[in-house]
């Protein structure tokens, strides 16, 4: 089975959670294959490339998983190709969160500087999915501390999904290494 992580925003494959999962998968599940690409700033490049990934895997197997803005992305990815996906405290309205950012932003791990523009805002807008209509597909770990998400938000959107909600914990999601296996489980199963 092919796992694609997809990063959150000013992110890369080197997050944290990307390099434990791949670490996971080589000792726990040898066999299967991880991607984590480098997304793209722009959101229409970004589901582009992993749109190519998911097309070009189409006779393998293949699930998604999406920490922050990737969680959202994995949404509109899953409901356009009906995949299977894990969301790590994802944004819902990344639209309006990021409104707030606009102007010259570094990504944490490569320090590219770039800049967020009301082009981004817009195609976060015409990414977004309403409606979650195969609420079976998703698996979402949510932590009531992520301080720059609110949580509730996700909480609502996907309550009739596998929802695991835990009290306190942050945006990074901190008790991760103890659900790789569940995620694997969801995913594979």
């Amino acid at each position: 089975m092919l796992f694609l992580y997809i990063h959150g925003f000013n992110s890369s494959p080197a997050s944290y959670k990307s390099q434990y999962f791949k670490q996971f998968l080589d000792a726990r599940h040898p066999g299967n294959e991880f991607i984590c690409p480098e997304l793209p700033d722009y959101p229409f490049q970004a589901i582009e490339l992993l749109s190519q990934i998911i097309e070009s895997s189409q006779n393998h197997p293949l699930a998604l998983i999406g920490s922050s803005l990737g969680g959202f992305y994995a949404t509109w990815l899953a409901s356009k190709y009906n995949l299977q996906a894990v969301l790590i405290n994802p944004a819902v309205n990344p639209q309006e969160l990021l409104v707030g950012l606009l102007g010259k932003n570094t990504n944490y791990h490569t320090g590219q500087e770039y800049q967020l523009t009301t082009e981004h805002i817009e195609q976060l807008k015409a990414l977004q999915v309403s409606v979650i209509e195969r609420v079976e597909n998703f698996m979402v770990l949510l932590q009531t501390g992520d301080e720059v998400l609110d949580y509730r938000l996700a909480n609502k959107k996907y309550i009739q999904s596998h929802l695991i909600l835990e009290q306190g914990g942050s945006h990074s999601f901190e008790d991760f290494p103890l659900y790789c296996e569940e995620i694997y489980q969801f995913l594979a199963g």
